[in-house]
């Protein structure tokens, strides 16, 4: 069994190793998580994807938008990958307060942040390398149809200045 504290645990230990590299993490989480049994592999899974829907939320959206200088549906899905391989602060504090991730980030550098797609797939990956099948279902609950929350008009940049005061300032300003 791989509890919350170990999952938290092995992202940020493999974010270091990677200084922040987000493909370079996956390939480590990969052989971090290879080392563990299909199990523990498993509840990693499950731990990733609860937090992944958990962070598909319009205001996250925006924020990510404002971010990345728009996200398109693929973008965010990649982007909530990456934050949740940013660690426990980073992605609580930012489904807490999503403007908060203007004082969260140290640097952010639009070639390698804010798109974490490999991440998502590191556990399938070892899970098919530890059994030689595909994962089975997680038996989690399925992502909410639409994002939470009230949709936002993100082409609208004075709304995301004034929503997004902070991050605004920092990264577009």
């Amino acid at each position: 069994m791989m509890d919350e504290t170990e999952f938290w645990e092995l992202v940020d230990d493999t974010r270091e190793a990677a200084e922040g590299d987000p493909e370079e993490q996956a390939d480590l989480l990969v052989e971090r998580l290879t080392q563990k049994d299909p199990d523990s592999v498993l509840d990693f899974a499950r731990h990733f994807e609860s937090r992944y829907n958990r962070a598909y939320r319009w205001d996250l959206w925006g924020a990510a938008w404002v971010l990345l200088d728009g996200a398109s549906d693929d973008a965010f899905d990649f982007f909530r990958c990456w934050l949740i391989g940013q660690g426990r602060h980073v992605f609580e504090g930012a489904v807490h307060d999503p403007d908060s991730l203007a004082d969260l980030l140290d640097d952010f550098d639009e070639e390698i942040d804010g798109d974490g797609e490999e991440l998502g797939y590191a556990a399938d990956e070892a899970y098919e390398q530890l059994t030689g099948t595909v994962a089975p279902d997680l038996e989690i609950s399925p992502p909410p149809p639409e994002p939470e929350g009230t949709p936002l008009d993100f082409e609208n940049e004075d709304l995301l200045a004034e929503r997004y005061p902070r991050l605004w300032e920092r990264f577009r300003g």
